[in-house]
């Protein structure tokens, strides 16, 4: 198979470790820029107030109608700075020379810029200059900036060389980052080409350090189990629906192959047509309740909720099997908490067929004499009702399997039901929300279906009665 993964320079965790080492050394370059400039700032201030501090001490030196003095300073200040770092120069009212290492003629008063040639000095090295009069007298005292300068030039160099090494460690470090975060969409990728190719097992790898990537991955296998288990129980529903519907269909194919035969000589075939309409209405029957649950699972009743009471629910169910029950030998009580309401967010008429279909499931199944009871009650923030009999159960390695479409724990299919009662159940519990368990009840089974509940109940001291 040809290989579509993006080249490492192409991938989008590549781009983004540029993008981000691009705006790292951008800023890198920018805050350098300033400090730079800062400092050459900082660097021309105290240079000026180096040389201010130097005029103003040999400026000291002149008494009033006494040049002497102020020549001799001048002149031992320029023996002091045999390379010229320092310039001094005295020059007369007349422009004439007096003392000093260089003659300084046409700089202005205060501070200036100037290149001089001078013996022993490189070409064109600039000087940072001031002058002021003195007892009539011009004084020139310079400093030369090629200290200055040279400290610049280093701060520059090492910031170049700074720049060239974080650009390089950025663009290495990103590489490593994006090949590391590549290789991990790849297998995300890989995982996603084996579930197209149809290995539902496929299972996108996690390194267990929670970030962001494995979290997806968490929820992306998470959707792949889902989808697994309506896969294997779309298989099982069709292996099952051709069990359930070949049956009753081959039934059918023999009641009109008898009827016809009977219609040819001439005898009734009444008894043989309604049985046809019997196995045809149980065959109307299990299609209709598959697609009443493929309705309740795309969430179209949805619409329909409003906030109610599931205890007036449970209610009209024990009054309404009440009867039934007692009819088939069987006794259906009802308890629940006096003046007390147990609101939930629901539909109506989906919790009552709910509920019809764990009363009917448990009458169906369990020996006469079984008492079935109904209850509320309520645990923290859920909502609970309790359907519970002393039947013979459901044993524990079955109770997960009941809620799939059409199983039934009766595999030979001699027992009247389409096996699609649970599964309705287990679809309005998930349209509200809702979870189910299936409990021992020491002896029979006790069903707890957990609904959240909307707000605390009217009587919130009331305490439900004790249900054996």
């Amino acid at each position: 198979m040809k290989d579509t993964r993006p080249s490492l320079l192409r991938s989008t965790p590549f781009r983004l470790a540029l993008t981000f080492a691009f705006l790292f050394v951008l800023a890198f370059i920018l805050s350098g820029a300033i400090v730079y400039q800062l400092m050459s700032a900082d660097l021309a201030r105290r240079l000026d107030q180096s040389i201010k501090e130097t005029y103003s001490v040999v400026a000291l030196t002149y008494a009033e109608n006494d040049k002497e003095d102020l020549v001799a300073s001048v002149n031992n200040n320029a023996d002091l700075s045999p390379d010229k770092d320092q310039l001094f120069s005295l020059s007369g009212p007349d422009g004439n020379h007096l003392a000093g290492n260089f003659t300084a003629s046409g700089l202005p008063d205060g501070f200036s810029m100037f290149s001089a040639r001078l013996p022993g000095v490189p070409p064109d090295t600039m000087y940072r200059a001031y002058t002021g009069e003195v007892g009539g007298n011009s004084l020139t005292v310079a400093s030369s900036l090629a200290e200055t300068d040279e400290l610049k030039t280093i701060v520059l160099m090492s910031f170049g060389w700074g720049t060239l090494f974080i650009t390089g460690l950025a663009i290495a470090g990103g590489a490593l980052l994006a090949a590391r975060v590549q290789r991990r969409l790849d297998g995300i990728a890989a995982t996603m080409v084996d579930v197209s190719h149809g290995r539902l097992d496929a299972r996108i790898p996690l390194i267990g350090n929670g970030d962001d990537i494995d979290a997806v991955s968490t929820q992306v296998n998470a959707a792949l189990d889902r989808l697994s288990a309506l896969v294997d129980g779309m298989r099982e529903v069709s292996a099952n629906i051709a069990h359930d519907l070949k049956t009753p269909l081959n039934r059918l194919q023999m009641i009109l192959e008898q009827a016809a035969d009977k219609t040819a000589s001439g005898e009734d075939v009444a008894s043989e047509l309604a049985d046809a309409r019997a196995e045809s209405r149980q065959i109307n029957e299990t299609f209709d309740a598959l697609l009443r649950i493929a309705q309740i699972e795309a969430g179209a009743r949805k619409a329909r909720f409003v906030d109610l009471d599931v205890g007036e629910v449970v209610d009209t169910i024990g009054e309404v099997y009440a009867d039934v029950a007692e009819d088939d030998g069987k006794s259906l009580i009802t308890e629940l908490v006096p003046d007390t309401k147990w609101i939930i967010h629901g539909d109506r008429d989906l919790l009552m067929q709910m509920l019809a279909n764990l009363v009917e499931n448990a009458m169906r199944h369990c020996p006469p004499g079984t008492a079935i009871e109904l209850s509320v009650t309520r645990r923290d923030d859920r909502v609970l009702v309790h359907v519970r009999d002393n039947g013979s159960g459901i044993p524990a390695e079955e109770r997960e399997k009941v809620f799939q479409r059409l199983y039934r724990l009766d595999s030979s299919r001699t027992t009247p039901g389409s096996g699609l009662g649970l599964s309705l159940v287990k679809a309005v519990a998930d349209l509200h929300g809702a979870t189910i368990a299936l409990e021992d009840n020491n002896p029979g089974l006790a069903v707890i279906v957990s609904f959240p509940a909307m707000r605390s109940p009217a009587t919130s001291s009331a305490k439900p009665p004790a249900t054996t």
